[in-house]
């Protein structure tokens, strides 16, 4: 297997920001980065300490989504400094890790 150095994204964010559309919009038509998975989450709480829950007697649409892209990280540099001038992107972190390449 061949392999690179990428650098791995998440932008927390909740539902009812109404973000994910025009953040996925920028990542994939703007910035095309190689990949990217948003997962909504089942529980959570942010820095205001409210407690998001999906449960059947509450069906909340405001539960937190992550969203996680990667790319080489000379790519992935200026998208982190974008993502600063963003209203609203305010929980991003980011790390180095190896991708794996099956070569067919």
């Amino acid at each position: 297997m061949a392999t690179k150095t990428v650098t791995i994204v998440r932008v927390y964010l909740r539902e009812g920001e109404n973000l994910l559309s025009d953040l996925l919009k920028f990542l994939h038509d703007e910035v095309q980065v190689s990949g990217v998975t948003v997962v909504r989450g089942i529980a959570g709480f942010g820095a205001d300490g409210k407690l998001h829950l999906s449960s059947l007697s509450d069906l909340s649409l405001d539960l937190p989504l992550i969203v996680e892209f990667y790319d080489t990280p000379e790519r992935i540099s200026p998208i982190l400094q974008a993502l600063e001038s963003q209203p609203g992107i305010t929980h991003v972190i980011s790390w180095q890790s190896t991708c794996y390449i099956k070569q067919l």
